[in-house]
């Protein structure tokens, strides 16, 4: 036989694109249309519908960046189309084929009731079968007008990003409003020949398969009239009815597609738009569900259902009846799909709390699963707390976008670092956007590892990352690829579903041990430094808000709990966890957005603690100690004078001054407090720090503290992404402005030393030395106005440290310092939380910050045959793609360096630093709510129960990475205690003896015990 492969392939190419697909509305009219521009922002739908509309005209340019403009479309159905399918069909000027970033709209009712969104592959609006023609189409649609911020591939900076410099030039050209019929004959015969075209083309030249599709679609090209497309399609499909319905090999791999739409709480647009965005997606979900028994959608993020409930109530309640009939399952259980990396251990715990309740309330439903497909690596502490929040199973995508190694499974069982194992599937579709194209098909079953022991792998289907959603064309291709030869079978089934039938054929699928880390986007441990210090910071005055709120409510009669304000600071603290907002991968208008809520929660939150504290009534000046360790160190009063004090765990003591330690002396450029002993250079680095009770070891190897100001250009996506190349250019800034002491007394010595550099930037740091305490602090005021630019603070530390150890969420984890592996060399820039340890034994060292999350840790071998550990923080950073003024500006917090440290001592200093010492009057002198007597057993909340029993919640872990045991006191009579899960939902009662309860934990255990007062 003759090759004739191109011959036919490039006819059925051209037959489908260019006649096939142009008929598949077969008889057009147009809408008229009228336009009302909304000022400012978005408006609600009565004040749009009493809005003096003016004519408008196809082909006119429309919608200022950011903006809402209403267009009122009416049309009556002609006669002769009755019985026929019509829709109104909307091209508002669409750019490319991605619905998140750009024009969409949403299609109303006169009366308001929100019908369909329509967005590039999604622009009809189903008008019902009209039995006699002649029906009056009356819409109002509301167009969001967003630029498209991904405009050139994010080759330059664009100031898109934020409405205050985005102008106000029309950005698109209205291109269509129609009522059309719908060809279903053509509409059908397009998707066989999609199916088939895409099947053919992935299947290997060797396959007989690929040349019995190829020669039917010569065959089916054969009996199509080019003259009368809609009258031959029937005989066209009748052509490929055979090919498609040619079973799937028995041993074919089954994709179980769940329906989905991944909407970013916040990107390339800010929070008000995806308030939008949620109700012009879940109107497609809801539309297409009552189109198609079988379509199953798969939703996470509570957050966006309260948008929608309290937003789009008619939105809302479709979405009840479809989660009613099975064909809408909540899923994720979190309050957002946050990063997964950043934020604390409590907040991730919180996130599953609130989502999981949201969904338990509204809907009946308890989630089982962690869904999140595309947050940028995950803690080793996730298994645990999945698995406390009662989830079976986790969900993710993203490890698939590793620049260097690809992860070895699609399925296994995933392994904290407390030894919880919890059942994972990471999809071979590698996307959480599929639409069941043939190459995807392909590569679900070409990439799947797990062969020959599993069978059967999950595929998200729908447009994403901005909304939209699954379309009626994904979900026909779902239906040819059900049970079709050369294709794996595809089944639209809930995600639970999947899970539960993966770990039954693969119960002993393998084990992942520690935390999923992305070899890409490391630089979101950095950027927008603004925003992650707002969520650090609001993480702990929630603490410290909990903490003194529960204090009061035990010992200060009549002050009530503020549960509602805890509540809601709560969630929107969650919120802003986002994974493209707290990484700092979003536009500027989102983080300048997120600054100012930040500083609304600490405003709100102080207000909180200090009514807590103020109820336990007025007095004497006493100092408050939110740490769950107890304190001796040196605090100003509110005259700003320093005064050392003990103050235990969780509780206060008067503001008087203890027993002072030996006196801090200042003798030139070095400060000395019998503990250490530091040595400022003429060039503002530390030349020397010796720790006196080691024998006066000295610490470091070479110049401490330096600054590094490295060029920071990554190949791509300049916000998320920190590439190797960085480290090969670099200026030390070594020039100091001045170098002087700006402190000296005998509790504390302090050195300022300010630099300028770059392009207009400024830098002051005052290196602090208090009495009684070993740690080193790096106040640090920058005004940084660099481009494209990273600042390290690099400190080299004469240790041969096989590993460094970086706080995560309740817990810790090492991480080689050598790179023997591509795996080792690809974690050069790595997320910590509080503090970073290194040692040999016998000695070690601890950099402690108070919001710096990036760093990495390097050893090298001296000439003279000693070993350098080098740990540098990340500080700041400038990238210009998506917010082109990332960064800049003014920049404060601290960081320390920790001479001698275990990693007890790293502990409990990470918390002294994010919880300071608080000063205030106070009467009263309360016993701590609760106390820990026992090595390892660390407090982290105290609260009363979500419930309002006025039950005492307490979170406890074990933070050394060994067995703890240890003895619960409490503040108060205890009548009763029980364990619980995250949702303080009782799993077993807790001994209690003599009114205290005994605590036994494994290595980073986390325990939730429930205090029922006497």
């Amino acid at each position: 036989m003759h090759d004739e492969r191109r011959r036919i392939e490039e006819r059925a190419e051209r037959l489908h694109n260019q006649r096939i697909k142009t008929a598949i509305y077969a008889a057009t009219v147009p809408l008229t249309v009228e336009a009302w521009q909304a000022p400012g922002e978005p408006v609600p739908f009565e004040e749009a519908a009493a809005a003096s509309y003016e004519p408008f005209a196809m082909d006119t340019p429309w919608g200022p960046p950011w903006g809402t403009t209403w267009f009122r479309m009416r049309g009556q159905v002609p006669a002769e189309w009755a019985g026929r399918r019509v829709e109104a069909v909307i091209d508002l000027g669409f750019v490319g084929d991605w619905p998140g970033n750009q024009a969409e709209a949403l299609v109303h009712l006169t009366d308001g009731t929100p019908l369909k969104a329509v967005n590039p592959l999604n622009q009809y609006v189903a008008i019902a079968n009209p039995a006699t023609g002649g029906e009056e189409i009356h819409y109002l649609v509301e167009a969001a007008s967003n630029p498209d911020i991904l405009a050139n591939n994010f080759s330059e900076p664009t100031p898109m990003g934020d409405i205050l410099t985005a102008g106000n030039k029309p950005l698109y050209t209205f291109q269509r409003a129609d009522l059309a019929v719908l060809d279903e004959e053509v509409f059908h015969l397009d998707l066989d020949l999609q199916v088939l075209r895409e099947l053919m083309v992935h299947l290997g030249e060797h396959e007989p398969r690929r040349h019995e599709i190829l020669h039917a679609l010569d065959r089916a090209m054969d009996a199509l009239d080019l003259d009368d497309v809609s009258g031959s399609a029937a005989a066209v499909r009748e052509v490929l009815a055979p090919v498609l319905a040619k079973p799937a090999h028995a041993s074919a791999h089954t994709v179980s597609g769940v329906g989905h739409a991944h909407i970013d709480s916040a990107w390339l647009w800010p929070i008000r738009e995806t308030k939008r965005k949620t109700s012009r997606t879940f109107s497609n979900v809801t539309s297409l569900a009552d189109e198609y028994d079988d379509f199953i959608f798969a939703c996470s993020q509570a957050q966006q259902y309260e948008w929608v409930r309290d937003n789009y109530p008619k939105v809302w309640a479709r979405i009840q009846e479809s989660v009613k009939k099975g064909q809408w399952a909540p899923v994720g259980g979190m309050w957002v799909e946050s990063d997964g990396n950043l934020p604390g251990g409590e907040a991730i715990a919180r996130q599953l709390v609130h989502g999981k309740r949201f969904f338990i309330e509204h809907f009946g439903i308890e989630t089982k699963g962690v869904w999140l497909p595309d947050s940028f690596g995950y803690n080793a502490a996730y298994p645990q707390l999945a698995k406390l929040a009662g989830n079976e199973w986790f969900l993710t995508q993203k490890i698939s976008w590793n620049q260097t190694n690809k992860f070895p499974h699609h399925t296994f069982w995933w392994e904290g670092i407390d030894g919880t194992r919890i059942f994972t599937h990471f999809p071979p579709v590698d996307t959480y956007n599929a639409r069941f194209s043939g190459e995807e098909m392909d590569r679900a079953v070409r990439n799947y590892q797990e062969k020959g022991a599993g069978t059967r792998s999950l595929a998200p289907f729908g447009w994403g990352d901005g909304g939209g959603g699954p379309t009626r064309e994904i979900m026909e291709r779902a239906r040819r690829l059900a049970d079709l030869e050369g294709s794996p079978k595809v089944v639209v089934e809930h995600p639970d579903d999947f899970f539960a039938k993966a770990r039954e054929e693969y119960p002993d699928a393998p084990v992942w041990n520690g935390e999923l880390y992305l070899e890409l986007h490391r630089a979101t441990y950095t950027s927008q430094a603004r925003t992650k210090q707002g969520n650090r910071r609001s993480e702990h005055k929630l603490r410290e808000a909990e903490l003194w709120a529960t204090t009061a409510a035990l010992h200060a009669p009549g002050y009530t709990y503020p549960y509602e304000k805890l509540d809601r600071l709560w969630k929107t603290v969650l919120l802003h966890q986002f994974h493209d907002i707290l990484p700092g991968s979003s536009i500027a208008w989102v983080h300048r957005e997120a600054e100012a809520e930040y500083a609304r929660v600490a405003k709100e939150l102080e207000e909180l603690t200090a009514e807590a504290v103020a109820a336990l009534g007025g007095g004497a000046a006493r100092v408050f100690n939110t740490s769950p360790f107890d304190r001796a160190e040196v605090v100003r009063t509110t005259e700003g004078a320093p005064t050392y004090v003990e103050v235990p765990a969780s509780g206060s003591a008067p503001l008087a001054a203890a027993e002072s330690p030996q006196a801090v002396t200042v003798a030139g450029r070095v400060l000395d407090n019998g503990l250490v002993r530091v040595e400022v250079a003429e060039d503002g680095t530390l030349a020397s720090v010796r720790d006196l009770r080691a024998g006066g070891r000295e610490v470091l190897a070479d110049k401490g503290n330096l600054l590094r100001l490295h060029t920071d250009l990554p190949n791509y996506w300049d916000a998320w992404d920190i590439d190797k190349h960085y480290r090969n250019r670099y200026t030390d800034l070594l020039d100091a402005d001045s170098v002087a002491v700006v402190e000296e007394d005998p509790l504390l010595g302090a050195i300022r030393v300010e630099r300028s550099f770059g392009k207009g930037s400024k830098l002051t740091q005052t290196i602090t030395l208090r009495a009684g305490s070993p740690r080193i602090d790096f106040e640090t005021d920058i005004d940084w106005h660099e481009a494209e630019k990273i600042l390290k603070a690099g400190f080299p530390v004469d240790i041969r440290a096989p590993h460094s150890s970086a706080e995560i969420q309740f817990g810790h984890i090492q991480r080689p310092t050598h790179t023997n592996t591509s795996w080792e060399a690809a974690r050069f820039e790595v997320s910590g939380h509080r503090w970073v340890h290194i040692a040999e034994p016998g000695y070690g060292v601890a950099v402690i910050n108070d919001s710096t999350y990036g760093h990495d840790v390097s050893r090298t071998v001296r000439e003279d045959g000693g070993t350098t550990t080098r740990v540098s923080l990340s500080l700041v950073r400038a990238p210009r793609i998506p917010d082109p003024e990332a960064d800049q500006g003014r920049h404060r917090f601290v960081y320390s360096l920790l001479p001698g440290a275990s990693i007890e001592d790293a502990v409990a200093e990470g918390y002294a630093l994010n919880l300071p010492l608080r000063v205030a009057d106070s009467a009263g002198a309360p016993e701590p709510v609760v106390s820990v007597d026992g090595e390892g057993v660390t407090v982290e909340a105290v609260k009363l129960a979500d419930d309002e029993s006025g039950d005492v919640v307490v979170r406890l872990y074990e933070s050394r990475g060994g067995r703890a045991h240890g003895v619960l006191r409490t503040g108060f009579p205890l009548a009763g205690a029980q364990v619980t899960d995250l949702l303080e939902r009782p799993l077993e009662d807790a001994d209690v003896e003599a009114g205290t309860v005994p605590v036994s934990l494994r290595p980073f255990q986390i325990l939730t015990l429930r205090l029922r007062r006497g």
